[in-house]
């Protein structure tokens, strides 16, 4: 076994074509290195997967990755056989040919790392394959997943602490890209690391632009943001439901968006032919719900906006975590309104679970809808969620453009008086739409066919816009001071805190919304160039030279092109214009390896 920081230090050189470590890196390398079990919290795009694989490169053996996504395994095998590492994966995806052949190499010792899903680990015929090979440690990737209250359960983590157990010599290594305090403990409970190290890097991703803006035709406001800032990058899109999916990717696709679907309701064949196009191909748009995304290594992911509202912080984290994995400037882009809001309390009203289960649900939406309206930095809120603490970000919303606070309280107990006297005088209850005409003094159809002309609060709102209304609404809402009533298909009604409120004996500050702009929601101060557009006009003219070469070996080898080379390394070399293999040797991301078998074609490319 190699142990020397010298040594891994030379392999991250030589193989991967990092100068140095990032972080914690080192210290975590060279601990699992000598046997020790870890606990590693990192975010995406911080290196975790090094963490493992030089370690497993150090040690005698093979290491063995359990990871949940099989329809992944084959991008990071092929990413490690293009950098000269012995790798392979088993999982239900081979022919039985190519899975004997797999374990053949294994038993030979002829590997230096091993994917395998978890479901597959814990076979009879796989638990006795490992004990038959030599096993050099295993690395337990997306360990949140083994949290029952976390947002990515997989029931078969449960069981991996049976690891320890059957191989008490062989180090484990835990990794994930998002936890809070209770889930770490809860990873350190139920996989039996209770004698490990832990190591708890920042959260912050700091190349990630972070902002939230009000509904108001969100597929259009979609659109501008796409053209505006992302024209023919790559991007997420997250939605709730599959019809919404399916809607937002024909939409964007009828605007000259290359855009795919995914959802459960598709079949096997057509998620992993999406999947695959996404992973390949440059500049196309995956509408999905959150069946999609886990473990995606594709680096060059410009944007992720969500267009509905998630159900946690957690969630929230890590789908936007899968934006600018290689460090250079992404967006992640939220639209959210008051029938958000009213659509999940009534979803957590109606779930069918114990009152324990809707009170932790709930608390997930009240974390959530506290980071939507905050008038302070997102990331401040969004780290302080995982109790990690820093000063205002400057590269969010709130901090490029600073909201307004306003003392909303008179206009709370207008709200809340129309809602009491509907319900106390006339046994009456209405959705948001119906209230807010009746405070703006509007006589619909619906208002004179109830006579609600001649309630007092009739009018007495016609000094705010509907849209300020719909703002109101939704943060008391938000603020538990209004309720869903399930009862009522939506509509509102007073709650505990809304008689403190009524009587003036709180006041209550808002957030003031900006009104409607001619071009929709954008901000004029987070406007983003799209990347490419970002460099020199030479050097823009080699990048897509060199994305160009790119795709063809890509093609070649059957590989997604950022195997052969993430974008923010053709970017460098675009900069650069090495003449030589020693310049070349000083671009992050081109290792020997790299060097001997693409070196004169990038030199030749750039030169051309």
């Amino acid at each position: 076994m190699l142990s020397s920081a010298t040594d891994s230090l030379g392999l991250l050189q030589q193989i991967f074509g990092y100068d140095s470590f990032r972080g914690q890196q080192q210290a975590i390398i060279e601990h699992v290195a000598e046997g020790g079990d870890a606990l590693v919290l990192m975010p995406t795009g911080g290196g975790k997967s090094l963490c493992y694989q030089i370690p497993a490169l150090m040690r005698e053996g093979t290491g063995v990755v359990v990871s949940p996504l099989i329809a992944l395994m084959q991008d990071q095998v092929d990413a490690l056989l293009e950098l000269g590492v012995r790798a392979a994966y088993l999982n239900s995806s081979q022919d039985w040919q190519t899975a004997r052949e797999v374990e053949r190499a294994f038993l030979a010792g002829e590997l230096d790392l091993l994917y395998v899903a978890p479901e597959r680990l814990l076979t009879d015929r796989c638990l006795d394959l490992l004990s038959r090979g030599k096993v050099g440690l295993f690395a337990i990737d997306e360990a949140h997943c083994v949290s029952q209250w976390g947002h990515d359960f997989r029931p078969e983590y449960l069981q991996l602490s049976m690891l320890s157990e059957r191989w008490p010599a062989v180090p484990r290594i835990a990794l994930t890209a998002t936890a809070t305090t209770a889930t770490r403990h809860e990873i350190v409970q139920r996989l039996a690391l209770t004698d490990a190290r832990e190591f708890v890097s920042s959260f912050d991703r700091p190349n990630i632009r972070y902002r939230i803006v009000e509904k108001n035709e969100v597929r259009r406001q979609l659109l501008r943001f796409i053209e505006d800032e992302h024209a023919g990058e790559c991007g997420i899109v997250y939605c709730l439901s599959r019809a919404r999916v399916e809607e937002t990717a024909d939409f964007l696709c009828n605007h000259g968006i290359p855009a795919l679907p995914y959802h459960a309701g598709l079949s096997a064949a057509v998620r992993s032919e999406n999947q695959a196009r996404f992973l390949r191909e440059d500049g196309l748009v995956m509408v999905a719900t959150i069946a999609f995304g886990m473990g995606i290594d594709k680096p060059d992911v410009r944007f992720v906006a969500h267009i509905d509202l998630p159900k946690s912080v957690e969630g929230y984290y890590q789908e936007t975590g899968r934006a600018g994995r290689d460090g250079l400037p992404a967006d992640a882009w939220l639209a959210y309104g008051l029938q958000d809001v009213v659509q999940q309390r009534r979803m957590i009203d109606e779930s069918p679970g114990e009152d324990l289960f809707k009170r932790r649900l709930q608390g997930h939406l009240d974390a959530m809808l506290g980071l939507c309206e905050t008038v302070n930095c997102r990331r401040q809120r969004l780290l302080a969620y995982f109790d990690q603490q820093i000063g205002p970000c400057g590269n969010c919303d709130t901090c490029l453009e600073p909201p307004e606070a306003w003392d909303g309280t008179v206009a709370a107990q207008k709200i809340l008086s129309a809602v009491y006297r509907l319900w106390r005088e006339r046994g009456q209850r209405f959705g948001a739409g119906h209230l807010i005409d009746i405070l703006r003094g509007k006589l619909t159809e619906r208002v004179q066919q109830h006579g609600h002309e001649n309630l007092s609060v009739f009018g007495v709102g016609a000094d705010l816009s509907e849209q300020a209304w719909r703002g109101v609404l939704r943060q008391l809402l938000a603020q538990g001071l209004l309720c869903v009533d399930t009862e009522g298909y939506g509509t509102l009604a007073l709650t505990e805190g809304s008689r403190a409120v009524l009587k003036g004996e709180t006041t209550l500050m808002l957030r003031r919304e900006p009104e409607k702009k001619s071009r929709g929601s954008r901000s004029t101060g987070a406007r983003r160039k799209p990347e490419l557009e970002s460099l020199p006009e030479e050097a823009r003219a080699r990048f897509e030279a060199l994305r160009a070469w790119r795709a063809e070996v890509a093609r070649s080898h059957g590989v997604p092109a950022y195997v052969i080379f993430h974008d923010a390394t053709l970017r460098e070399i675009a900069l650069a214009c090495p003449q030589s293999l020693e310049d070349l040797a000083q671009i992050s991301g081109v290792g020997v390896r790299k060097r001997e078998a693409y070196g004169e074609e990038l030199l030749r490319c750039v030169r051309n």
